[in-house]
Formats: structure tokens, C-alpha cells, sequence
């Protein structure tokens, strides 16, 4: 078959037929079980990567916590033990990167419901956390999830090529499929930017149709790296650079609208819908640009998006209300302000109407003329 896009489907077709074609040839069964091999690594990596995401998470909480207990708190970068768990954060991320490079997006994606019950199960043991029945639920629901992804995600041994990228980028349904989630895209940012809607689910819909993007174009160069690392250089094709421009700038935007929802709406809420949008929209990016179902039965496809479920449900169990329980009941101290009289603390009453109060437990004060008055 002549031409670029003829040696693409070429090249396609012998990616997707080691498999198939291995106990006829010696060669070809060896190249079949190596990539089986790099299947089972790139899982490896992606749950340890989540797991070390988790216990980065956990050191920087601990940090703040001793900031906080501090009588002169200094910023948190000044702090080892922070800089610690940002370069754990680091490594976790890049192995979430490579693993990319080895397994299947419809399979990496869905494993980061490993760093949220695994960070509720390290806050447990290290920060001494309260352990709902909830969490035991949801951790045990997100494990049964993983465990079913793992064994029924689509096991295909894709070498992933600058061709094969090619191949990918100008076929109609991702060119479809780009198109509207482009105009998706808009409409969202209209409303959140004109209409000054800022509600929830139109954030981190914005951050899911950057996160499709983002990830193609983390599988697409991790992939062209680790084939220029076990066979030929990829890195002279301009598609590399295509996708590692698309990658850096969909990251960039995507924080951008994360921390928008971080700030309007607390974690606790923001964290469950942020890791289903997110999946979903990487599970259809891997089916509609890598093919990743291509001739998967329909049980299999069932008891994987099953898995998929029971992980969302268990990362919702284990962020449910975590935020509340460890709010601390906070307390205005007038002895620290110059030149007033040390009233000691005035405690908010939540019961009450009032702001606070007084030591004396009365609920009045004098005004300027000599009458009392309701604070």
C-alpha cells in the first residue's frame, strides 16, 4: 500500500495482530508477550504512582498541621517536609505518565481512584483521622472496582508510533469527535464567562473536555518515547512535538478551571465529580482515538464499566462529609491587638443569635450613654 497513511494502517494492522498471530510464529509470539509484559508494567506503575500520590498528599497535610500548631507559622514552601511531598507528588505523576507509555488509557485513567482511598487509608493510620464505616465501604468498593478493571479492560498490545499517532489524528472520529467537543467547549465558556454561571458542573466539564485532550496527547508522547527506547526514534517527527505542545497547554487550562472549583466549592464535593468526569471523558478519548474496544465482547465491556461504577461510588463514599469533621471551632482572641483591653477569648456561640460570648457569660454590653444593650 503506497503512501504515508497506507504505511500507518500497515504499521496499525501488524500492532494489532501480534496477539493474534503469535502461536503461528516464533518471532511474533515473542514480540506478543513482550508487550503483555509492558501491559502488566504500565498497571504496576500506575497504581504505585497512585499510592505515592496518596502519601504525598498525606506529608503535605501533615505539614500545614505543624504549621498551624506553630505560635509564628512561616510560609509552606519554607518547609521541608512540604518540599518532600511535593517531590513524592512528582515521582507519582510521572509514573502515571509513563504507565501510559505501556497500558491501555481505558485502564490507566480509571486507576486514580487508587490515590483517594488510599490517601483516606494513610490519613487513618499516620494523622490518627477519624475511620468511618463509610470509608471502609467505599475503599473496599473502589478496590472491587479496580480489581474488575484490571481484569476486564481491554488488553490490547498497541505499539504507539509518530505513524500510528498520525494515523489517529486525521481520522473522522476523532476529527468528529473533536469538533464537538469544541463546540461543547464554547457554549460552557459562554455561560461561565458572559452569563457568570459557575456552578460545579459546568467547571469541571471544562476541565473534563481539556482532560480528553490531555490525555491522548500524554499517551501519544509517552508512547513515541518508550518506542523510541525499545525500537526506533520517534522524537524527529513533528507529531511528537504536536502532541507535547497540546499536552502542556491543556494541562495549564485545566489547572486553571480545577482551582476555580477548588475555591468556590470545598474538596470534599469537588473530588468525586472531578475523578468520574474525568475518567469518562479519558475512557471515551481512548475509545474514539486509540480504538482501545475495538472487537471487545460485551461482557467483558459490561463488568469493566461496572468496575468503573463501583470505584466512582467508593471515591464518593470516602470523600462524603470528610471536610465537616475536621473543621476546628474557631475563637477570636483580643489580648493580641495593641492598645485594647484583654477580654480573654470571646467563643461564637453556634447555638445562639449572637456573635459570641463574653467571659462573664452575659450577652450585653454598655453603650456610650450608660445603657445596656443586646450584642
Amino acid at each position: 500500500m503506497a503512501g504515508p497513511g497506507g504505511a500507518a494502517l500497515d504499521e496499525l494492522s501488524r500492532n494489532f495482530t501480534y496477539g493474534a498471530l503469535g502461536a503461528g510464529n516464533g518471532s511474533l509470539s515473542g514480540a506478543w508477550y513482550r508487550r503483555n509484559q509492558f501491559h502488566l508494567f504500565g498497571v504496576l506503575l500506575a497504581v504505585v504512582g497512585n499510592l505515592v500520590i496518596s502519601i504525598s498528599l498525606n506529608i503535605q497535610k501533615y505539614s500545614h498541621l505543624q504549621s498551624a500548631h506553630r505560635e509564628h507559622a512561616r510560609p509552606f514552601f519554607r518547609s521541608l517536609l512540604w518540599w518532600g511531598g511535593a517531590l513524592l507528588m512528582a515521582l507519582g505523576e510521572a509514573g502515571n505518565f509513563v504507565a501510559y507509555g505501556f497500558a491501555p488509557v481505558t485502564l490507566v485513567a480509571p486507576l486514580g481512584c487508587m490515590s483517594v482511598t488510599g490517601s483516606a487509608f494513610i490519613s487513618v493510620m499516620f494523622l490518627k483521622e477519624n475511620l468511618r464505616a463509610s470509608d471502609v465501604l467505599g475503599m473496599t468498593l473502589a478496590f472491587a472496582g479496580s480489581y474488575l478493571l484490571v481484569n476486564f479492560a481491554p488488553n490490547i498490545s498497541q505499539a504507539v508510533s509518530a505513524r500510528t499517532v498520525q494515523y489517529y489524528f486525521v481520522g473522522w472520529q476523532f476529527l468528529i469527535y473533536v469538533i464537538l467537543e469544541i463546540l461543547i467547549f464554547c457554549i460552557l465558556l459562554y455561560f461561565y464567562k458572559r452569563k457568570g454561571m459557575k456552578h460545579i458542573v459546568i467547571l469541571l466539564t471544562l476541565v473534563a473536555l481539556l482532560a480528553s485532550l490531555t490525555v491522548i496527547s500524554v499517551k501519544a508522547v509517552s508512547g513515541m518515547i518508550t518506542f523510541s527506547v525499545t525500537d526506533k526514534t520517534q522524537l524527529t517527527y513533528p507529531i511528537f512535538y504536536i502532541m507535547f505542545i497540546i499536552m502542556i497547554a491543556s494541562c495549564v487550562f485545566q489547572v486553571k478551571f480545577l482551582n476555580q472549583a477548588t475555591k468556590l466549592y470545598n474538596t470534599a464535593t469537588v473530588v468525586p465529580v472531578n475523578h468520574m468526569f474525568f475518567t469518562t471523558s479519558a475512557i471515551i478519548a481512548g475509545i474514539i482515538f486509540y480504538n482501545e474496544f475495538l472487537g471487545a465482547a460485551f461482557l467483558a465491556m459490561f463488568i469493566y464499566f461496572f468496575g468503573c461504577f463501583l470505584s466512582f461510588l467508593g471515591v464518593f463514599l470516602v470523600t462524603r462529609h470528610r471536610e465537616k469533621e475536621h473543621l476546628p471551632q474557631s475563637y477570636i482572641d483580643l489580648g493580641t491587638i495593641p492598645g485594647k483591653q484583654t477580654l480573654d477569648k470571646i467563643q461564637p456561640d453556634s447555638n445562639g443569635l449572637s456573635r459570641g460570648t463574653l467571659p462573664d457569660g452575659s450577652d450585653s454590653t454598655k453603650s456610650p450613654s450608660g445603657e445596656k444593650k443586646e450584642v
